[in-house]
């Protein structure tokens, strides 16, 4: 919205409710992510009443309800949103890209994954799936898989994260005597990141995160990053690897062209729905 937003609604959008949802609506997408006390204040009525119109337009798909207010469907979530927020968004890319996963998971594989909406919506997709071993440091993973599907699932130690539903440190697990590290390595890493580019390849917003990932990486005989289209030609504060780190890139749709060839270049195959663009 253009500068119109910055004055006082007029008191036709405060007499009709569908007047004033649509301007709230509109307000919402433009800010990004708002509270219900400032709306109330904007739109100068009862939060009783800001909150019903939220709901509303939740409920019509057009935002996204959040404890205390809302967020623009467009925005980017900031890093510490927390995960049932997040996870909304791009919610349908990221069942897309799960179900592309799925299929390159084969039965009996060992896994790493990332905490991070786009692997929980994958994991999602593995429920056909027998006899994986998982390790992660997702705390919120165990609670979607049943347990046929896995023989193993483990949970990485370290510093708990409320808002990711994560924990960050080491990728390792100590030995029973408490002396020394188990050494881990997995069939496939299933890495989700925040921004991905020619220049700065996989990259995302927490430092510990990041470390993280990239040693998950290391790990793996086979690395595939996932990512929805809003993550193109971004960077973020921390990069985890170059582009051809990944041996596939998982994506809802074929990325811009520069992108494109720079993945080809890399070596990386880019994996997208058929009705997507072809794969590369």
């Amino acid at each position: 919205m253009s500068a119109s937003t910055e004055q006082t609604v007029d008191d036709g959008a405060r007499r009709l409710p569908a007047g004033r949802k649509a301007a709230l609506a509109a307000y919402v997408a433009e800010v990004g992510q708002v509270t219900v006390a400032r709306l109330a204040k904007r739109f100068d009525v009862s939060a009783d009443t800001i909150r019903r119109d939220l709901d509303a337009l939740d409920a019509d798909g057009v935002i996204i309800r959040t404890h205390g207010g809302a967020v623009s469907l467009s925005a980017f979530p900031k890093p510490d949103t927390g995960l049932e927020v997040r996870s909304r968004v791009q919610a349908s890319a990221k069942d897309r890209i799960g179900a592309l996963v799925a299929g390159l998971v084969p039965d009996g594989a060992s896994l790493i994954v990332n905490a991070g909406t786009t692997t929980l919506a994958a994991v999602r997709h593995l429920r056909d799936h027998r006899d994986l071993t998982i390790a992660t440091n997702s705390l919120a993973l165990p609670a979607e898989l049943p347990a046929k599907v896995f023989r193993d699932l483990y949970v990485f130690g370290g510093a708990v994260r409320p808002s990711a539903q994560a924990t960050v440190g080491p990728v390792a697990f100590p030995v029973m005597s408490g002396r020394g590290e188990v050494d881990i390595r997995c069939d496939i890493a299933l890495i989700c990141v925040g921004a991905v580019s020619q220049d700065a390849g996989y990259s995302t917003s927490n430092l510990g995160e990041a470390a993280m990932m990239a040693e998950m990486m290391g790990r793996a005989a086979q690395v595939a990053v996932l990512a929805d289209s809003t993550k193109f030609n971004r960077r973020l504060f921390a990069q985890v690897a170059e582009l051809g780190r990944a041996d596939w890139f998982v994506t809802d749709t074929m990325p811009p062209d520069d992108l494109t060839e720079a993945f080809h270049a890399a070596g990386v195959e880019i994996v997208v729905p058929k009705d997507g663009g072809d794969e590369g």
